[in-house]
């Protein structure tokens, strides 16, 4: 069972941006399956959609892989010839997820990159490129140069599978929205002390877009089939086809 995230509960404690520590590296599956409106559906929807584009000799890339968990589902059910390649710029959440693929016993190739996507091209002999809540941390400046990098190292006919938190043009439904989501979190234990607070240290560090700015993105890098194919409220899921 992973540790429970009370990360924000303490309300004397100061706060700062957030990050992907060691701390929070520890609690990170609790926090993202209670915080993530359906975020099981989100890997298996993920899954579903790869097992149609994934090709044996193929590359699949899951860009900010966290903990692993996404990699770790797919192991069980794309073809084994399939290279796994997990990318994050967190060493201690890439700790995590080399220790449960350990424990897997996969015998299947991967490999765990250490870099900021940014930087420079990892992508290569993609069928498969995933970014689950990954972009929405990219700062805007980079984002074109990364899609670009990402659809130049994709095969013809592969895909991209991009889950997002978004915002949307009319205030009204923003703060709907909004709210409908803080309710989730409410629901799933979270108070309103840990809420606030972590919606502060996110502030400057999730800078999500709307739909139409995700869209415009993947069309200009290139992408010629682009669907929104998830929805709730303020979290999308696109699949784009190169």
């Amino acid at each position: 069972m992973p540790s429970e995230d009370h990360l924000f509960k303490d309300s004397s404690a100061a706060i700062g941006d957030f990050c992907f520590d060691k701390i929070t590296a520890s609690v990170f599956d609790n926090m993202v399956s209670r915080s993530v409106p359906f975020y099981s559906e989100m890997q298996r929807m993920a899954g579903e959609i790869a097992a149609d584009f994934a090709i044996p000799g193929s590359s699949l890339f899951d860009l900010g892989c966290a903990t692993g968990t996404t990699l770790l589902q797919l192991d069980s059910i794309l073809h084994p010839d399939i290279y796994f390649v997990g990318v994050d710029n967190s060493e201690d959440m890439l700790e995590k997820a080399k220790q449960k693929f350990s424990l897997q016993n996969s015998t299947r190739k991967y490999k765990f990159i250490l870099t900021d996507l940014h930087r420079e091209r990892i992508v290569e002999n993609a069928s498969v490129v995933i970014m689950i809540l990954t972009l929405q941390f990219i700062r805007p400046l980079y984002r074109t140069q990364v899609i670009r990098s990402i659809i130049e190292g994709m095969r013809p006919q592969s895909c991209l599978i991009i889950f997002e938190k978004i915002t949307v043009n009319d205030s009204l439904f923003n703060r709907l929205f909004i709210r409908y989501y803080y309710n989730m979190k409410k629901q799933q234990g979270y108070s309103e002390v840990e809420i606030a607070r972590k919606r502060e240290a996110l502030e400057n560090v999730l800078i999500p877009y709307r739909p139409e700015e995700n869209r415009e993105l993947f069309a200009e890098a290139g992408f010629t089939h682009i669907e929104e194919f998830f929805r709730w409220y303020n979290f999308s899921g696109i699949l784009a086809v190169k």
